[in-house]
C-alpha cells in the first residue's frame, strides 16, 4: 500500500536512505522511492474516468538534472490545471514535437557534459567515452534511448562480461579488462538515470543490477579475478631507491617524490609551486585535484623538500614537474613517464600506483601506527559514517612523524635488519 502524507517535509525530503515505496505531497504530487533507493515524481491525475499517472523525471536536491521538491509541486500544478481544463497532459507530451536528441549516443554526451565538472581531470571523461563508444553504441548507439530494454543491455554486456580462458583467441568476441564490463554497465545505468531526469524516457532502468541483471549474469567478483597493481616488497625499497636516485631527468625525480609522499600519479604530476610551502615542510592538494574531492594536506620528509629544492625553477609557470618534451613547454610531464623510467630501470614488471601498497605493507608490518593515520596519509576516504563523523581533524601530526620514518627507511639498508620504530613507542621504550 502507497505510504500518504500530506506534505512531504523539508527533513523528510533531505533524507537519503528513505524506504521504497510511494509518499504524497498532496495536490496529485508523490515521490515514489524505487527498489535501489532512486527516486522520482509522480504526478497521478484523473480524466475520462480514468486515473493516471504521469513520471515528471528524478528527485534532485540541487535541480542539476532532475527537479528539486519545489520545481516538481509548480509543475504538478501547471498539470493540475491542464486537466481542469480537459486536457490530458500525457497525451499533450506524446504528441509534442521532440526537442532534443534522443538516441542513447547523443543522451550519453550530454550525460557526460552534465557529470564533467565533478571529474577532478579528463582521464574519466575519456574512459566514459572510450567504454560507451566502444561497446554500446555499436548495439544501442542508434537506438532512441526510451525504447531500450534490458535485453538490448544483455545484448551488450554479454560476449564481455565473463570471458573464457578460450575466448582469448576468439577475434569474434570483443577485447575487454576484466573490470570494463561491470564499468560499462554502471555507465549505462547512469546515461538511463539521467534520461528519466530528462523527461527522456520512462519506468524502469533497463541497466540495473539487483532485481534486474543479476538474474542474467553471475557477480563480476565470481567469475574474474581482482587484478592489483605489482608492488614492490619493502624489503627491497632501499636498494630500488638507491637505483633511482642515480637516474638523472626530471622523470626519476616525479617517481622519487610519488614514492616518498606516498601519493597518487595524478597528484604527484600535477604538483604547483603554489600548493608547497618548504618552509613548513607542506604540500597542499586542492579539492579538485583530489579522489576524494576534498583538499589534502601532506606532510614532506626533510628528503622530499631537499628534493624539491633541488628542481629548476619555471619563471614563467607553476609547474613543478615541467615536461622535458619540446611541444609541452610549461606543462607537467605525461602520464607514461614514471612509468617509462621503471621501464628504463628494467623494472616493467612494477607500477607507480604500486608504491602505494609497498607503503602500506611497510606500515602495517614494521610500525605501530594505527590505521588511521596510515589511511589518512593514502587520503583513502572514510567507509564508515560513523567513524568519518567523529574523525574531524586531518592526524597531521602523525602523519608527519609517519612520513619522515618512510623517507628514512627508504634510504635505509634493509637488507641489514632495520627496523623502523615510531618516535612514540621509542619514547615509550
Amino acid at each position: 500500500m502507497p505510504t500518504t502524507t500530506e506534505k512531504l517535509t523539508a527533513n523528510f525530503l533531505r533524507l537519503r536512505n528513505k524506504k521504497p515505496g510511494k509518499y504524497g505531497d498532496g495536490n496529485n504530487l508523490w515521490l515514489v522511492v524505487g527498489p535501489t533507493g532512486r527516486e522520482r515524481w509522480e504526478f497521478r491525475f484523473t480524466i475520462g474516468g480514468k486515473s493516471r499517472e504521469m513520471s515528471l523525471g528524478a528527485f534532485d536536491r540541487e535541480g542539476i538534472v532532475g527537479r528539486t521538491a519545489d520545481e516538481a509541486r509548480r509543475e504538478a500544478d501547471r498539470l493540475r490545471y491542464k486537466v481542469r481544463q480537459g486536457i490530458n497532459p500525457l497525451a499533450e507530451r506524446e504528441t509534442r514535437a521532440p526537442v532534443r536528441a534522443s538516441t542513447f549516443a547523443e543522451v550519453a554526451e550530454q550525460c557526460i557534459a552534465s557529470l564533467k565538472a565533478g571529474w577532478s581531470n579528463d582521464k574519466s571523461e575519456k574512459q566514459w567515452r572510450s567504454t560507451l563508444k566502444s561497446y554500446a553504441n555499436p548495439k544501442i548507439g542508434n537506438l532512441d534511448v526510451g525504447n531500450i530494454v534490458t535485453a538490448d543491455i544483455f545484448a551488450v554486456l554479454e560476449p564481455i562480461w565473463a570471458r573464457r580462458p578460450e575466448d582469448e583467441e576468439d577475434e569474434s568476441r570483443p577485447q575487454a579488462r576484466p573490470e570494463t564490463a561491470k564499468r560499462l554497465r554502471e555507465r549505462m545505468e547512469k546515461v538511463f538515470d539521467f534520461a528519466t531526469a530528462m523527461g527522456l524516457r520512462s519506468g524502469d532502468n533497463p541497466a540495473r543490477w539487483r532485481g534486474n541483471l543479476d538474474h542474467l549474469f553471475p557477480k563480476t567478483a565470481k567469475v574474474q579475478k581482482a587484478k592489483h597493481h605489482p608492488a614492490l616488497p619493502y624489503d627491497d625499497m632501499s636498494t630500488f631507491m638507491a637505483s633511482l636516485r642515480e637516474k638523472q631527468g626530471v622523470a626519476p625525480r616525479a617517481l622519487e617524490f610519488c614514492i616518498l609522499t606516498a601519493a597518487r600519479t595524478g597528484e604527484a604530476l600535477g604538483t604547483a609551486w603554489s600548493e608547497i610551502d618548504l618552509e613548513k615542510g607542506l604540500w597542499t592538494i586542492p579539492a579538485e585535484r583530489m579522489k576524494a574531492r576534498r583538499d589534502h594536506r601532506v606532510p614532506l620528509s626533510p628528503a622530499a623538500v631537499a628534493l624539491l629544492k633541488a628542481l629548476p625553477r619555471d619563471t614563467e609557470g607553476d609547474c613543478v614537474f615541467i615536461s622535458p618534451q619540446a611541444g609541452r613547454k610549461g606543462k607537467p610531464l605525461s602520464n607514461m613517464s614514471m612509468l617509462k623510467t621503471l621501464k628504463l630501470m628494467k623494472r616493467d614488471d612494477l607500477t607507480v600506483h604500486g608504491f602505494r601498497s609497498t607503503f602500506r605493507d611497510w606500515a602495517a608490518e614494521t610500525t605501530s601506527y594505527p590505521d588511521a593515520v596510515v589511511e589518512m596519509a593514502l587520503a583513502h576516504a572514510v567507509s564508515n559514517a560513523v567513524e568519518a563523523a567523529y574523525r574531524r581533524g586531518d592526524l597531521f601530526e602523525k602523519r608527519t612523524r609517519l612520513m619522515a620514518d618512510w623517507a628514512s627507511y627508504c634510504a635505509s639498508d634493509s637488507r641489514a635488519g632495520v627496523k623502523v620504530v615510531p618516535i612514540r613507542a621509542a619514547a615509550e621504550a
